[in-house]
């Protein structure tokens, strides 16, 4: 069986016709009925009632019809999808995202994304920077949305842009402010009490950038972060502040996520700036990838950073 003959069934189911059915197909009638009666063999029925005055569909001929035409349906769309997978309107983009990224500029990204390519299948996987940068390196998906190390240069062969800059909030427990522990002058935290209260931060190994931010903002300010607990995940991270474990420094976005028995307050003075960016290998030509890199530079302004 093949697709000729298919064409072949469909051209006769339609006229009823031999005659005609070989004339619509620009053939001669013998070897029309000739490739009918193989594929009625390789199909072990008849697909046509045959008397010397009509030719009529057998039953199991009406019921194979319908899944014929959606065969050779498909089979025209061919080329239409494969021209749509070269230009990237078609086809699959694999995203990955840190979770700070998914309060702040992912939810943009992904909507803007998909308004432009409802076609295009979006993964979606959140991870660590340190996991993503390795997942890419071993030809895994095709960008990342990182926190970018600027201690240590990406693996050769890779671009990066930056996509935001945000500066850090607390999120402290509520219950603290309630209880006069902390001090919320015109809605915002003395450094003292930054400097003075335990804290729940990410781990260096996977935010080295982050968590030098954060202890960074502690030393200059004359003081040593107190870390009382590590989490990897920025909801974990709220949780605990949300139980009294201590409190947070977090990207501003954060207030989109709202939890019961945590309050987000302005850090007094100037508050240090976190960086989000994208990650990507120079060498991937993936149209669904170019197409989000040219989304991204079309909503965020100038050319790629290159690093």
């Amino acid at each position: 069986m093949d697709v000729r003959q298919l064409r072949h069934f469909m051209a006769v189911a339609e006229t009823l016709h031999f005659g005609r059915a070989a004339r619509r197909l620009g053939m001669t009638q013998p070897p029309l009925s000739q490739s009918i009666r193989a594929l009625e063999r390789d199909l072990g029925a008849p697909l046509f009632a045959r008397t010397r005055r009509s030719v009529a569909l057998t039953p199991f001929g009406a019921d194979w019809l319908p899944h014929v035409r959606a065969a050779l349906d498909a089979v025209d769309g061919l080329g239409d999808i494969a021209d749509r997978i070269r230009r990237g309107s078609a086809g699959r983009l694999e995203l990955s995202f840190v979770s700070t990224a998914d309060y702040s500029i992912l939810p943009t990204l992904v909507h803007r994304f998909r308004a432009l390519y409802p076609d295009v299948e979006l993964a979606l996987t959140e991870a660590t920077s340190d996991m993503q940068i390795a997942a890419l390196t071993e030809g895994s998906g095709q960008a990342g949305i990182v926190i970018p190390d600027r201690e240590t240069e990406l693996p050769d062969g890779f671009a990066y842009r930056r996509l935001v800059r945000e500066p850090l909030i607390a999120a402290v427990p509520e219950s603290w402010i309630a209880e006069g522990r902390l001090g919320t002058a015109q809605g915002r935290l003395p450094a003292a009490d930054v400097v003075s209260s335990p804290l729940v931060v990410f781990p260096r190994r996977v935010a080295p950038s982050f968590y030098d931010l954060v202890t960074g903002y502690y030393a200059a300010r004359g003081g040593r972060a107190h870390i009382v607990q590590n989490a990897i995940q920025m909801q974990t991270i709220i949780s605990l502040v949300s139980a009294g474990m201590g409190i947070a420094l977090v990207p501003a976005s954060l207030r989109h996520l709202a939890r019961s028995g945590v309050r987000y307050l302005d850090l007094a003075g100037e508050a240090p700036e976190l960086e989000t960016g994208i990650v990507w290998r120079r060498d991937d030509t993936t149209p669904t990838l170019r197409n989000f890199l040219q989304m991204i530079e079309a909503e965020t302004g100038p050319a790629p950073e290159a690093r």
